[in-house]
């Protein structure tokens, strides 16, 4: 996969990563996820999201507003990187694993 990155432009994956990741969408260079789930949801989602992105050396930022989870990867300044695009598809998988267990 290293291959088809470093061949691509940033717009070109950036564009494919969404479209293998239903549900989010680009905001600048940022992509951001809204998942309806209770709290306990939340909380186990986190700790599965923390462990990914700790091993990936990368924060995203994850907030919650009534039965909402918001989570946002990337930097405002800087293109996403091949780790985030990897860290948001670790996510859907962690989102998946809380939610139909």
């Amino acid at each position: 996969m290293r291959a088809l990155f470093n061949s691509r432009t940033k717009q070109d994956y950036l564009s494919d990563a969404l479209t293998l990741l239903p549900g989010w969408t680009r905001e600048g260079e940022q992509i951001r996820r809204i998942l309806v789930i209770d709290d306990s949801q939340h909380a186990a989602l986190t700790e599965r999201v923390k462990v990914v992105a700790d091993s990936l050396h990368l924060r995203p930022v994850i907030s919650r507003r009534a039965d909402q989870t918001q989570i946002r990867v990337g930097h405002d300044n800087s293109p996403l990187t091949e780790g985030e695009v990897l860290l948001a598809a670790r996510i859907e998988d962690a989102y998946r694993a809380v939610t139909e267990g």
